[in-house]
C-alpha cells in the first residue's frame, strides 16, 4: 500500500509530465541529425560503442586523409557502408567524385558531431562562455561554470587550469554589475544566493593526486584550490568542489572540510561540495559530514548527484579484484537520491541543499519532501546539466524557480571526453531520460518508489542465478591490489614498515635439509636509498654448500616426487595463506631492501600469491592421467613425472614474485630446489624460505642457498645432478647459463632444461590518434615506474610526427612533476635504483644520451643513496646503442618516425621481443600491430608493465628468453617430463567396452 507521501510524490510527478507533454531534448529530436543519430545508437549497440569511441577521438582527426580514415574504419565494414545516418545532412551528392564525396561526408559528420558537442557546452573560450551566461540568466535560470579538463598530467597543466578559473572570474567580474539578481532583483538570486557560482575539479589542480599520498594530495590540491576561493570570496560568489572518481573521494571530502574549517574562510559560507549517491559510502560520508558541521558550527552545501562514472568504477574495480563501491542496481541509486536527500533537508538549518537531477520522480520527492518538512525555500534549488533535459529544466523552473544550470566550457578536446560520458548517461538502458522521452515508457511506471523497483530486479536477479559450485577448490581469481582509498592500508604499510625496520641487521643463514647453516661468508643487504642502513647480514654459500643441499634434494626427492599433485598442491596453497596474511610486512621488507614503491611492492607480494595459487591449480589439471587416442583394444594413457632437481636463479626487481612463481612451478611438479636469490634482495629472499618453512614444504625439498655467483654460480649450473635451471634475469648471464647447462659432465643422466626470461628493449608507439591523457601517464607509469627496473620497462617511445609535438611536450612536463626520494615515502614516484653498480652503469648511459641525443630532461636527485637522474632524450634513431641496449633504469629514448608503418619497422629493430604496447584509436592500426609487433607481451592501449598471472601470461622469444610463458597454461609443463603408456586391452578377441570418450 502506497503511503501518503508516496502518493504526493506520484500526483506530483504526473503533473509535471503533464506540463511538458509533447516536448522532448534536443538530443533525442529526430529532425535534428543528433535525435538520429540517437536513435540509431539506441538500435544497435555495436553502432553505439563504434559512435562513441570516434566522437573520443575526433578531436585528433586534424587532416582530411586521418578524419575520412577513421570514418571508414570505425563506421564500414566488407558488408556495409557508412550508415545512411552519419551521412544525412551532407545534402545530395549525386554526380559528384568517389574522393570529392567521401571528403564532403567526413567534414559533415565533424561539423555535426563537433556541433554535438557544443550542444553541451557554453563556449570554449571566456568570451563565449559569458554570452551564453548572460542568455541563460535572461531565461530565468542560474548557473554553475565548470572548466572543462580533469586529465592533467604534469604541474604545467595544473597550473594553467589554475590560471584558466582566476582569468574566468576576472571576466566574470566585469560582468556582475550589470545582472540584476533572478526572482525579484537586487544583487542576489532568488533574495539569497549570489549570481556567481563556480564548480572546480579537485583533481585536475594536482598533476600528482594519488590517495596512496593522501596527504600530499591534499595539500598539492589545496595550494591550487586556495586561490580559486579566494577570488569567488572576493566577488562574493560561491564554489562547489565536484566529486570524480572514486579513488579521490576521500581526499575530496577532506579538502572541503580543511578549506571549510581554515581560519581565512571559516566565516565565510559560500562552500558546498559534491555527494554521489550511486556510492555505497555515501549514507556514511553524509552522516559524518553533518556531524561535522554542527559540531564546528559551520554551514555547508552539498550538492547531491546521482554519480557520472558508473562503468568506470564497476570495470576499475573488477580489474583490481576490490568491492564494487558503486549499487550495481539502478534502483538503488535513485532510492539512495531519496534517501539522502530527505536526510539533508532534515538538516537545512546547517546546509544549503541543491537537487541535481533530471528524473522526475527524483525530483517531485525532493519537492514532496521539503513541503512535508517545512524546508524554507531559500534552502534547497534544483540544478540540471547544460544542454540536457531541456524540458525538465523548463518545467522545473515554472514549478521551483530556483533552477541552476551545471554550465561546462572550455577546449574542445576535454570537451570530447565530457560529450561521450552524457551521451553514455543519455543512451543507457536505465537512463531516466531515455525512458521518458526516446521510449515513452509508461508514466506510472517511470514515477514508481525505487524500492518497489529494486524489491522486484532483486527477485528478477535471484531467481536467475545458479547455485554455488560444489568444487572443493575455487577457480583461479587475482589476488586483489591494494586499494589506497582505504585509510587503514595506507596506515597498513606506515605500521608494516615500522615493524621490519626493528628487525634489520640480522644475520640470514642458509636452508639446506630442513636446518639452518651459517656460514662466515657474510654479505651485507642495505636500504639503496640510504646505503648506510644495514637491511641484514647474510650468509653465502659455497660449493661445499651446494654439495649438502644437492645431497638434501637427492634424498628428498622420491617421496616428494610420488606424493600425490593434490597434496604438493596444498603446500602452496598453504603458502598462499601465510603470504596473504603478511603481505603488508612482505612488502615493506621490499620497499626497505630493494626501493619499491608501497603499489608496487604490493603487487609483487600479490603476484607471488597468484603464482602459488594458479600452479597449484595447475598441478591439479595436468596431475590427472589423460587418455589418448580411440581406438578400441588398447587404452593409452599420457601422465607427466617431475624432471629432476631444479636450479632456481633468480632476479632482484621482483625479488618475490618470480622467485616464488619460479620455485613453485618447480616444487609442485615434484622437484626438489635449490634457490639462489640475487644478492641485492637476498633478504626479501629469505623471507620466501620463511614462507615455505611455515608451510610445512618437507626437509630437502625447497634450500635457500644465496651466494656469489663467480663462487658457485657457474658449479651449480653445470653439477650432472642439476635437471633443471630456471633463470630470470640479463641476457649476457641468461646466455652464459644456457652455454654452461648444453654441456654434459661426468655422471649426469639427462639434458638439462634451461628456462631463461633475459629481458627487453621494449618499444610503446604513439600513433597520431592516440589519447594523449592516457599515454603520456601510462609512459610515464612504463618507464620510470620502479626507477625502468622492470624487464618490460618502456625505455624507448616511438611517436608519429604529427603528434609528436604535443606528446613530447606534455611527456617531459609530466615527468619533470614526478618527485624522487625515497620509496617508503608514497610522495615519491620514483625512488632509487638497487646498489651501486647499477647506479654506475646507468649513470653511463645518461652520459651516452648526451652523446647520441639531445636530452629533454635529466632529473635533480638526491646526493645520498642510489639515485640517478630521470632522464628523456630526443633524436635517437635504431642504429643508436640507446635505441638496442636494455639500459634496466629510467632512461627514455624518445624516437620520432613518419608513419605508423615506420613505427612498426623500428620497434621490431632490436633483438629483443619482450614487452611492446601501442596507443592508437585507429582500428586498422590495432589489427596490424597484434600481427606484426613482434613482442611475446604486447598491450593496445595501455602501458608495457604490470602483467597479471593467468590474464597476462609472461615471457618474450628472440633475444628475450626461452621457454613457455610464466603464469599461463604451459608453464609448469617445463618442470616436467611426459610419459605414454599404452596398454593392449584385447583379449582373445574381446575388448571391454570404454564408455568414456565415446569409444564403442
Amino acid at each position: 500500500m502506497q503511503s501518503n507521501l508516496d502518493v504526493r510524490i506520484m500526483n506530483r510527478g504526473k503533473e509535471f509530465f503533464a506540463s511538458i507533454a509533447g516536448e522532448a531534448p534536443s538530443i533525442f529530436n529526430k529532425g535534428w541529425w543528433t535525435g538520429k543519430v540517437m536513435d540509431w545508437a539506441m538500435q544497435n549497440e555495436q553502432f553505439k560503442v563504434q559512435l562513441f569511441r570516434f566522437v573520443d577521438v575526433l578531436p585528433y582527426l586534424n587532416t582530411s586523409e586521418s578524419l575520412s580514415r577513421h570514418i571508414e574504419e570505425y563506421f564500414s565494414g566488407e558488408d556495409q557502408d557508412i550508415p545512411k545516418v552519419l551521412k544525412w545532412g551532407a545534402g545530395a551528392m549525386g554526380g559528384i567524385g568517389g574522393k570529392l564525396a567521401a571528403g564532403l561526408v567526413a567534414k559533415t559528420i565533424r561539423a555535426n558531431i563537433e556541433s554535438m558537442a557544443k550542444q553541451f557546452i557554453i563556449g570554449e573560450n571566456t568570451q563565449d562562455a559569458i554570452k551564453t551566461l548572460r542568455k541563460l540568466r535572461k531565461d530565468g535560470f542560474a548557473f554553475t561554470v565548470d572548466i572543462l579538463g580533469e586529465a592533467t598530467v604534469s604541474e604545467a597543466e595544473a597550473e594553467a587550469y589554475l590560471k584558466s578559473y582566476l582569468e574566468l572570474l576576472d571576466a566574470l567580474r566585469g560582468e556582475l554589475p550589470k545582472w540584476t539578481g533572478l526572482g525579484g532583483g537586487g544583487s542576489l538570486d532568488w533574495g539569497t544566493t549570489p549570481m556567481l557560482n563556480v564548480s572546480v575539479k579537485p583533481s585536475a589542480l594536482f598533476s600528482q593526486a594519488s590517495p596512496k599520498d593522501f596527504e600530499g594530495s591534499v595539500q598539492g590540491i589545496l595550494k591550487r584550490l586556495i586561490p580559486i576561493y579566494r577570488k569567488v570570496r572576493e566577488l562574493g560568489g560561491w564554489m562547489c568542489i565536484d566529486m570524480e572518481q572514486y579513488k579521490f573521494k576521500d581526499i575530496t571530502l577532506e579538502l572541503f572540510r580543511r578549506l571549510r574549517s581554515s581560519e581565512e574562510f571559516h566565516d565565510y559560507p559560500g562552500l558546498a561540495v559534491v555527494l554521489q549517491a550511486y556510492l555505497k559510502d555515501t549514507d556514511r560520508d553524509l552522516a559524518e559530514l553533518l556531524a561535522w558541521a554542527r559540531e564546528k558550527k559551520l554551514p555547508i552545501g552539498i550538492r547531491l548527484v546521482k554519480g557520472a562514472y558508473w562503468d568506470y568504477e564497476t570495470v576499475i574495480a573488477k580489474q583490481n579484484g576490490w568491492e564494487i563501491p558503486v549499487w550495481t542496481i539502478k534502483a538503488e541509486s535513485d532510492a539512495a537520491f531519496e534517501r539522502q536527500a530527505r536526510v539533508i533537508l532534515e538538516n537545512h538549518d546547517i546546509c544549503h541543499f541543491a537537487c541535481a537531477s533530471h528524473n522526475i520522480r527524483t525530483i517531485a520527492a525532493v519537492m514532496e519532501m521539503a513541503a512535508e518538512l517545512q524546508v524554507p525555500e531559500s534552502r534547497y534549488e534544483f540544478q540540471a546539466l547544460y544542454g540536457m533535459a531541456e524540458p525538465v529544466r523548463k518545467g522545473l523552473l515554472h514549478v521551483a524557480r530556483r533552477v541552476r544550470l551545471y554550465a561546462p566550457y572550455g577546449d574542445l578536446l576535454p570537451g570530447m571526453a565530457y560529450l561521450v560520458r552524457r551521451l553514455l548517461e543519455n543512451t543507457a538502458n536505465e537512463s531516466f531520460l531515455r525512458q521518458s522521452f526516446a521510449e515513452a515508457a509508461e508514466i506510472e511506471r517511470l514515477l514508481e518508489n525505487p524500492l518497489i523497483t529494486l524489491d522486484r530486479e532483486r527477485a528478477r536477479r535471484a531467481a536467475r542465478t545458479s547455485a554455488p559450485s560444489a568444487a572443493p577448490i575455487p577457480p583461479f581469481t587475482n589476488e586483489p591490489m591494494a586499494d589506497f582509498t582505504r585509510a587503514d592500508v595506507r596506515q597498513a604499510f606506515q605500521q608494516a614498515i615500522a615493524s621490519v625496520r626493528q628487525e634489520l641487521g640480522r644475520t640470514y643463514p642458509l636452508w639446506i635439509g630442513g636446518r639452518e647453516v651459517f656460514t662466515d661468508d657474510r654479505i651485507p643487504s642495505v636500504n639503496p636509498a640510504n646505503p648506510d642502513e644495514v637491511i641484514g647480514s647474510v650468509c653465502q654459500a659455497g660449493r661445499e654448500h651446494i654439495d649438502q643441499a644437492l645431497e638434501a634434494a637427492q634424498k628428498a626427492f622420491p617421496l616428494w616426487r610420488d606424493l600425490s599433485p593434490e597434496d604438493r598442491a596444498g603446500y602452496l596453497f598453504k603458502a598462499a595463506d601465510i603470504a596473504r596474511k603478511d603481505i603488508y610486512r612482505l612488502s615493506a621488507w621490499q620497499i626497505l631492501e630493494v626501493g619499491k614503491q608501497w603499489d608496487q611492492a604490493y603487487a609483487d607480494v600479490a603476484e607471488a600469491i597468484d603464482f602459488l595459487e594458479y600452479y597449484g591449480r595447475e598441478m591439479l589439471r595436468l596431475g590427472k592421467p589423460r587418455r589418448m587416442g580411440r581406438a578400441p583394444g588398447e587404452f593409452s594413457q599420457l601422465m607427466y613425472q617431475p624432471k629432476g632437481i631444479a636450479a632456481v636463479i633468480a632476479p632482484w626487481n621482483f625479488p618475490l614474485a618470480i622467485s616464488c612463481g619460479m620455485t613453485s612451478a618447480a616444487m609442485v611438479a615434484g622437484n626438489p630446489v635449490l634457490y639462489k636469490p640475487a644478492s641485492p634482495s637476498s633478504v626479501v629472499g629469505a623471507t620466501l624460505c620463511r614462507i615455505y618453512r611455515e608451510a610445512g614444504i618437507p626437509d630437502g625439498v625447497f634450500n635457500y642457498v644465496p651466494g656469489r655467483s663467480s663462487v658457485m654460480g657457474d658449479y651449480l649450473v653445470e653439477h650432472p645432478a642439476i635437471s633443471l635451471i630456471a633463470f630470470t634475469g640479463s641476457m649476457e648471464v641468461g646466455l652464459h647459463i644456457i652455454e654452461k647447462a648444453a654441456r654434459v659432465h661426468p655422471g649426469q643422466s639427462q639434458v638439462k632444461r634451461v628456462i631463461a626470461e633475459m629481458g627487453g628493449k621494449n618499444a610503446i608507439i604513439i600513433d597520431d590518434d592516440a589519447d594523449l591523457d592516457e599515454a603520456v601517464r601510462e609512459v610515464l607509469y612504463s618507464a620510470f615506474g620502479f626507477q625502468g627496473q622492470k624487464c618490460s620497462a618502456c625505455s624507448r617511445v616511438i611517436v608519429v610526427e604529427s603528434i609528436y609535438p604535443r606528446f613530447v611536450e606534455r611527456l617531459v612536463e609530466g615527468a619533470r612533476a614526478l618527485a624522487i626520494g625515497p620509496a617508503e615515502d608514497p610522495a615519491y614516484f620514483m625512488g632509487p635504483v638497487v646498489d651501486e653498480r647499477a647506479q654506475s652503469t646507468i649513470l653511463k648511459y645518461v652520459e651516452l644520451a648526451r652523446q647520441e641525443g639531445r636530452v629533454l630532461l635529466c632529473q635533480e636527485v638526491p646526493n645520498h643513496g642510489y639515485y640517478v637522474p630521470l632522464t628523456i632524450v630526443e633524436g635517437i634513431t635504431p642504429e643508436h646503442r640507446l635505441a638496442q641496449e636494455e639500459i634496466f633504469g629510467p632512461v627514455l629514448a624518445v624516437m620520432k618516425v613518419k608513419n605508423f608503418d615506420q613505427a612498426l619497422e623500428w620497434a621490431n629493430s632490436t633483438r629483443f621481443a619482450l614487452t611492446g604496447a601501442v596507443f592508437s584509436r585507429s582500428p586498422r592500426h590495432l589489427e596490424r600491430a597484434s600481427r606484426e609487433f613482434n613482442v611475446g607481451n604486447l598491450y593496445l592501449n595501455r602501458g608495457s608493465t604490470g602483467a597479471l598471472v593467468e590474464r597476462h601470461p609472461f615471457g618474450g622469444y628472440k633475444m628475450s628468453g626461452v621457454g613457455s610463458k610464466a603464469g599461463g597454461p604451459d608453464y609448469l609443463i617445463q618442470f616436467l617430463d611426459p610419459r605414454t603408456v599404452c596398454e593392449n586391452t584385447m583379449r582373445r578377441g574381446f575388448a571391454p567396452t570404454m564408455e568414456d570418450d565415446d569409444w564403442i
